[in-house]
This record gives structure tokens, C-alpha cells and sequence, in this order.
């Protein structure tokens, strides 16, 4: 991404190469017309799959004229590039947009950068799999592309949650996020400070850029770069999912422990309180807090952050919640060894919210940071809530790709 108009400007003035693509449009009413939708996903495909760089919106790829995009257009083409990449790519593509004024002979007109990084994944697109040569792309022939997905087969050995977001800036992490990580015994340097704990790290370039769990901890709005890491809750008065039973609702968005705190919040403002007499009144929550704590831990832990698809989901019934992680089980694990056995997909995220201190009165006393690396979470779920309510909890993978928790809650008094 050019961080100032005079760079992109030098750009353009020197043509598209294998880093920089140069697109006109044409639009037909509210809609763009021209690039069409499958050409424009095979070219973002190509360079995703070839290195890091740059389309630049509303230029003349022959001519280099800065046509601009009108104003009324900005959001329409960037909901048409979003919907490209998120519908016709495979597996899906992020990119970094921003719109961008620059001054021309002719006035000032407006651009949007699209910046797509050299990916982990081989991605296709609607007519194959394609690689960038210089300024155009070229349908991989089948021993390229072998070579290409051992390769990044290879390159996701590293854990994604240490590995570099090299379309994010080191600006976004914020100290007022990150400084709680902070020791007596840490670096004095910011920078090795970060890097020693891995929320900043070097891409393949060697750029200081921030890692995932760098963007996930320590910047105040990770969603602008990984848009599906947040928690969706839903509450709904009955037994089943439907839009006239829902009576409360939230995104919750933010730096991970931020995210927990408000997600064990939701719950709790949204189950019931139920009554006995035995003799005199005795009110009993409809889930255990302790497990409904340990189990969004859990799932934002644990959860799968390569998965651009799919966000955690928390679904509260009248006599259940349900909590959805993306992902399946980490490494030879299976769902009847969760409360045996011990193993995280997120090594690096699950130290340092082992670094994250606890701010629910509830909680305090039984846990000082949000994770205990001891391998207590499930044993502690399925415990406190069959104590509770009489009925085991129960996991469900789902398609190899996501992981159910069911809490069964507290029946009423008949």
C-alpha cells in the first residue's frame, strides 16, 4: 500500500509490472460493469498467488490517466471488490482497501488501492489457477502449481497465529493495548520488546510488520484486517433460530480479551434466573458462569484464525447455548479426548492470554489470567455445568470444520 499520494502517483507514471495493476471502470446504473466480476477474481487471484502488491482503481492501464472513481461509487466498487473476493476466490482473499485523493492536471480525483499480500494459500479463481508474469497473469501449467501448494504447504508449518501480516502496518498496534505484556525483566526497546514476544515479526522481505496474534491482541479494531475475528451472540426466546424469536443481538468486536469479557457478558445479562423453594426461595443461574467463562476462552483460543469464512457464534435458547468455534480439533485429538488431553492450534495466542488479567468479579478468586495452560477448560466445563444442571455437556464437530459446545441449562420449576 503507497502511504502518501506522491508515491503512488510515482508509480502509476511508471506502468503496471508483476506488484502493481492498473484498472479503469465502467458502470452500468449502481452496478460496476466493466472489469467483469470473474476477470477481475482470476487477476487478484494471480497475485495472490505470485507476491505482494497493488491494484490501483479508477487508472488507465495504457494510457496511466487517473480517471478517478466518482464519489457516489466509492462504496459500490468496494462492496463489488469485497464480494469478489470473499465469493469467487478460493479460499477466500483479504484485502487492505483504502480510498486515496490525488491532485491531477485535471483536478483532484479519487482512487482506491487494493493491497493483496502474497498468500499462504494457492487460491483459485473462476477460470483456474493463475500466477502473475510481470504484468499479466498466466494460467499455472500442473507442475508449477504442485510446486506452488507444496510450497505453501510448507510455509504453514509455522503456526498462523505467529506469522506475519504483511498487509497491516506495525502503526496499527496500539501501546496502550500491548503494554500490559510488559515486565520488570522486558526490553527497554519497543521494537525488540515486540519482536521478542512475536506481536511484531518480519515478513519475507524483511519488513518489521505486526504477526496475526500481534493484530488480534494489540490493535484496537483487528477485524479491518482479519474481518471475521469476532464473536456474533444472538439471543432467542424459544427452543429454535428464528428472526421473531430473537430479543437481543451483538457483534463484539475488539482485541481478544476485550472480546471474551463482553461475550461472557452477553451471556450473562441474557440467561435466566431460576427459582426454588426448598423450603424458603433459592435463585439458581441457568448455566454455570465458571463454564460458560471457560468455554469462550476456549473457543477464542483455540478457534481456527486461517478460516476467513466462518466467526465464533454464540446462540442462547430457552434451555440451551450453543457455542460455535471455526476449525476442527488440533492435531490427533478427537472430541471424546477434549477432557483428557491437551493441545492448542494458537500457541502464541494462548501465552499471552495467559498474560491477560481477569476483570469479572465472578471469575476472580478461581482464575487470575484468562487462560491457566494447565488443561483445566474442558474438565471444568463438563464438570460445573452437569453439577448444575444434571445433563453432560456435549462437543459435535461439524464437517471437520467447526466445533459445537452445547450447555444445557437449569430447567424451571414445574
Amino acid at each position: 500500500m503507497f502511504d502518501t499520494a506522491e508515491k503512488l502517483l510515482k508509480a502509476v507514471n511508471l506502468g503496471e509490472d508483476t506488484y502493481l495493476e492498473l484498472k479503469s471502470l465502467r458502470y452500468d446504473g449502481n452496478k460496476v460493469g466493466d472489469p467483469h466480476r470473474n476477470s477481475m477474481a482470476d487477476e487478484l487471484a494471480a497475485m495472490a498467488n505470485t507476491a505482494t502488491g497493488s491494484f490501483i482503481l479508477g487508472v488507465k492501464d495504457k494510457s496511466k490517466e487517473i480517471t478517478g472513481i466518482p464519489k457516489d461509487k466509492l462504496d459500490i466498487v468496494e462492496t463489488w471488490l469485497r464480494g469478489i473476493c470473499s465469493d469467487l476466490i478460493t479460499p477466500p482473499l483479504f484485502c487492505k482497501i483504502q480510498k486515496t485523493a490525488v491532485n491531477t492536471e485535471s483536478g483532484e480525483r479519487v482512487i482506491i488501492q487494493a493491497e493483496v499480500p502474497k498468500s499462504l494459500f494457492v487460491h483459485q479463481s473462476p477460470s483456474g489457477y493463475f500466477q502473475r508474469i510481470g504484468s499479466s497473469k498466466q494460467q499455472m501449467k500442473p507442475e508449477v502449481l504442485a510446486r506452488l501448494f507444496q510450497q505453501r504447504s510448507q510455509a504453514r508449518i509455522i503456526r498462523f497465529d505467529e506469522q506475519a501480516a504483511a498487509f497491516a502496518s506495525r502503526d496499527c498496534l496500539s501501546k496502550s493495548l500491548w503494554k500490559k505484556f510488559k515486565t520488570p525483566l522486558s526490553p527497554k526497546n519497543d521494537t525488540e520488546f515486540l519482536l521478542k514476544l512475536k506481536l511484531l515479526t518480519h515478513d519475507d522481505e524483511g519488513n518489521v510488520v505486526p504477526s496475526v496474534s500481534g493484530i488480534l491482541l494489540a490493535a484496537k479494531a483487528p477485524q479491518e484486517f482479519l474481518p471475521n475475528a469476532f464473536i456474533q451472540c444472538v439471543a432467542y426466546n424459544g427452543l429454535e433460530i428464528g428472526a421473531a424469536l430473537q430479543y437481543d443481538a451483538k457483534d463484539i468486536y475488539g482485541p481478544l480479551d476485550e472480546q471474551i469479557a463482553e461475550a461472557y457478558k452477553f451471556v450473562k445479562s441474557n440467561m435466566k434466573i431460576r427459582a426454588f423453594k426448598n423450603p424458603g426461595r433459592i435463585d439458581v443461574p441457568q448455566y454455570s458462569l465458571r463454564a460458560v467463562f471457560e468455554a469462550i476462552v476456549n473457543a477464542v483460543a483455540h478457534r481456527d484464525y486461517s478460516i476467513q469464512s466462518s466467526k465464533i457464534r454464540i446462540q442462547m435458547f430457552s434451555d440451551r447455548l450453543e457455542i460455535f468455534s471455526p476449525g476442527t480439533i488440533p492435531n490427533t485429538m478427537t472430541v471424546e479426548s477434549l477432557a483428557l488431553r491437551q493441545a492448542s492450534r494458537n500457541e502464541l495466542i494462548t501465552s499471552l492470554l495467559a498474560r491477560c488479567s481477569v476483570n469479572l468479579e465472578e471469575i476472580i478468586g478461581h482464575r487470575g489470567f484468562l487462560m491457566d495452560r494447565r488443561g483445566e477448560g474442558v474438565p471444568i466445563i463438563l464438570s460445573e455445568s452437569q453439577k448444575l444442571s444434571g445433563r453432560m455437556p456435549e462437543y459435535l464437530l461439524i464437517d471437520d470444520s467447526e466445533l459445537k459446545l452445547t450447555l444445557f441449562g437449569v430447567e424451571a420449576a414445574g
